[in-house]
């Protein structure tokens, strides 16, 4: 019988994944309580661009961790650092220069997680790789506040030590090595840099995405563990998916994408389920098995492609921006609520 097993590898990446949401929480309560020490206009218009990329970027991990698939805590030791630097910031032990120097060497640990997770998923599997993808956009920006944060704390480190300004030229130089990140890795992250947040339609095509990998992996594969640890993760895939699409989504495009086609959306994922199920009670090493996951993949794939073309235009006909972004993220809640219900939660 198919197990959906756990393997040790991805459950260590759901980990950091939920190490840097609760960072990047973390660095959000940082930006708005440094707002409140009265600074000067320049670097508080900066502040606020920090604090606006980040709570964007929070939607974008929580994006990364729903299409991942595994929900985790973030590690004892995390939760402690993020208790002790809360105490900090919020007391007047630090000056406004040393809270703004652990601003900085927070951002520092949220990128170098970031890109552990990134070079990670590449020893992992394609899955994994493309799961995490949108997390460029949050290391590029990180990055980008940490050199800023460097030229901020050259402005308040002089003006703590004699009273008078710095070099305002520090600006420039600051803008130059953002420029040279962006020459490195802008690329990765423009085509999403300027969004507030994913639509419906993106979310739901980077779980296609996720899963037509999946199937790839598993039929090019001739490793019977690798083959059940695939078949475990499209079937908590599918299956969370699914649900959350029926509970989310159809009910919302049935009045204007029509009765009889949003019933056979339904109709067709009934199918799925049935024969996930019975693909689950079937050993990885029959002939059988292979056999049952290409036709579960082809009838997914027809599955899609109308989502794809006729569902997407349907919502891109009659719902505006700001409803296609709400539904996206009720999506993704309910992603996480039947993700937890189903125990694809490691601790």
């Amino acid at each position: 019988m198919v197990a959906t097993l756990d393997d040790a590898k991805r459950n260590a990446i759901a980990v950091k994944l939920a190490d840097l949401k609760a960072l990047q929480q973390l660095a959000i309560e940082n930006e708005r309580l440094v707002l409140r020490e009265g600074l000067d206009a320049e670097i508080a218009d900066r502040i606020r661009d920090f604090l606006k990329d980040d709570e964007k970027n929070l939607g974008v991990l929580e994006t990364v961790i729903g299409q991942y698939g595994i929900q985790a805590e973030p590690k004892q030791t995390v939760k402690q650092f993020i208790e002790t630097a809360q105490k900090l910031f919020q007391g007047s032990e630090l000056s406004l220069y040393e809270k703004v120097a652990q601003h900085e060497l927070l951002k520092h640990k949220i990128v170098m997680g970031g890109l552990i997770v990134h070079k990670a998923a590449q020893k992992v599997g394609a899955d994994v790789l493309l799961a995490i993808g949108p997390l460029n956009t949050v290391n590029f920006e990180n990055r980008a506040h940490q050199e800023q944060l460097k030229g901020i704390l050259e402005v308040l480190g002089v003006r703590e030590l004699t009273g008078q300004d710095a070099d305002q030229g520090i600006w420039a130089r600051v803008q130059d090595a953002v420029a040279a990140i962006s020459g490195v890795v802008g690329s990765a992250v423009t085509q999403t840099s300027d969004k507030k947040d994913l639509n419906i339609q993106d979310v739901i095509r980077l779980d296609h995405n996720k899963v037509n990998t999946l199937f790839t992996e598993l039929l090019q594969s001739n490793n019977s563990q690798k083959i059940q640890e695939y078949f475990g993760q499209i079937y908590k895939d599918l299956t969370v998916h699914a649900e959350a699409e029926e509970e989310v989504v159809y009910p919302r495009v049935r009045p204007f994408y029509g009765e009889s086609d949003t019933q056979e959306l339904y109709d067709e994922q009934a199918q799925m389920k049935r024969v996930l199920e019975e693909i689950k009670g079937i050993s990885p090493s029959s002939d059988q098995f292979k056999d049952k996951v290409r036709k579960l993949m082809q009838d997914v794939g027809d599955h899609i492609r109308q989502e794809e073309s006729t569902m997407f235009a349907s919502i891109r006909n009659n719902l505006s921006t700001e409803q296609s972004e709400q539904l996206a993220t009720e999506f993704k809640a309910a992603k996480t609520r039947i993700q937890e219900k189903l125990g694809v939660v490691k601790a």
